[in-house]
């Protein structure tokens, strides 16, 4: 099992690429299931998640060409890919568990199926390391849309053999994953669907931009409130992932934590406008610029700064722990509160094991900044919380072995490669 190995103490400077979002391209790739015709994604990332995914969408008779060529080993080339998909034929609605198990968005794939065949049978996607993220409102917007839904054996069975119809549906709390299921499902639903209480974040806009470029009816996407008039079919479209804001705010934390002057190439301030205030706030100094987005800090100390979870616009979940690795060597204490996931402190222990002083209080956690972090060998929990101990290892005095970075692999493209790139020593070990 592959582990990434640091020696901190570096600074980092340069320019690091920014790649295309796996939130985002997630659901582009499967509203792919919604048309026969070809639906092409530029900026698209090298991700474990994006490989699974293509192997469940080939699993209902997607088939895809990256540059071209089929496969993703050929005619890619820096950090950018196209791939075509066209879902002429759907072969199969089911979405069995040993692939819906291993990715929890696969489970996105019950909407289209549903809108476009009538029926899906998809596997419930099980818990997860954060939290147990329940299919209920899933299930309860495709059945306001129309749509007859039974769980048996662990599958969701869902038909709409007249066509899923439009109606009105409130969110009873903020969910993207539900939010991008209910928008595809309801372009192709007779008649007009309200969206209300629905998700703002980027990612929901890339997807609703595509589905107007495919030729669906969708306004106030990026709002709370969300109108779709359902059409008879889509079309296929060319549409560019938008840049990954999370990546984007952990190397901008990766240099507020090291010290440097890098600049985030291809980076979108405006997606992730509250993580930069909340960053230049530390003493970094954050600059959006024509290329992108350049992230400085000179010898000062990191100024302890309290946030609170949100969903968008505000501080994002998947920057937290990312955060408190910065937080681990400020010059003070500073509360960081989780509200939208349960059980998202994982990474605490670990961070404790290079020196940092953490203590949890219900979802919030005090965190007393140190003078210095010491290397160890650490074990990735999950996604963001393994990032965060590349973070704190690269200010961390002496080696830090970070194992189990089959996680990193799942959504930051050549994580090692670009910090190398800037200075970092930092590599990766196979075996």
């Amino acid at each position: 099992m592959d582990r990434i190995r640091i020696v901190g103490g570096n600074q980092l400077s340069g320019t690091i690429p920014i790649s295309g979002a796996k939130n985002a391209a997630l659901p582009l790739m499967i509203a792919s299931l919604l048309t026969s015709q070809t639906l092409t994604l530029e900026n698209v990332p090298h991700l474990a998640d994006v490989e699974q995914l293509i192997r469940i969408l080939g699993n209902h008779g997607v088939d895809y060409s990256v540059n071209g060529k089929r496969g993703h080993q050929n005619g890619v080339g820096g950090y950018s890919r196209t791939i075509n998909f066209t879902a002429a034929n759907i072969v199969d609605t089911t979405a069995p568990y040993e692939l819906v198990s291993k990715m929890r968005a696969s489970f996105w794939v019950v909407g289209p199926l549903l809108a476009r065949m009538g029926v899906a049978k998809v596997s419930l996607p099980g818990g997860c390391a954060i939290g147990t993220r329940p299919v209920d409102l899933f299930i309860d917007g495709l059945q306001k849309l129309g749509a007859e839904i039974d769980v048996d054996t662990g599958y969701v069975v869902a038909s709409a053999k007249n066509r899923l119809r439009g109606d009105r549906y409130v969110f009873p709390k903020v969910s993207v994953g539900a939010t991008h299921v209910l928008m595809m499902a309801a372009t192709l639903a007779r008649g007009e669907t309200v969206l209300e209480n629905a998700a703002r974040e980027p990612e929901v806009v890339n997807l609703a931009d595509c589905l107007i470029a495919m030729g669906a009816t969708i306004h106030g996407a990026g709002t709370s409130t969300i109108t779709i008039q359902g059409v008879d079919e889509l079309t296929g479209a060319d549409v560019r992932v938008i840049p990954d804001r999370i990546e984007t705010g952990t190397y901008a934390m990766a240099v507020a934590m090291t010290g440097g002057d890098v600049l985030l190439e291809g980076a979108q301030p405006d997606l992730l406008q509250a993580a930069l205030d909340v960053i230049g706030r530390t003493g970094a100094e954050i600059t959006p610029t024509n290329a992108g987005i350049r992230v400085r800090r000179n010898g000062a100390g990191i100024t302890p700064v309290d946030v609170t979870t949100e969903p968008f616009p505000g501080f994002p979940t998947d920057l937290q722990a990312q955060f408190m690795g910065l937080m681990t060597m400020s010059k003070g204490k500073s509360r960081i509160t989780e509200t939208i996931f349960e059980n998202r402190f994982m990474h605490v222990q670990e961070l404790a094991r290079l020196g940092a002083h953490i203590t949890l209080s219900g979802q919030t956690a005090i965190v007393e900044g140190v003078g210095k972090l010491k290397g160890a060998p650490v074990m990735a929990t999950d996604l963001r919380a393994s990032v965060s101990l590349v973070i704190a290892g690269l200010a961390a005095e002496g080696e830090t072995m970070v194992n189990r970075v089959y996680h990193l692999d799942r959504g930051f493209e050549r994580l090692e490669e670009k910090l190398s790139g800037c200075g970092a020593v930092i590599e990766r070990i196979s075996g």
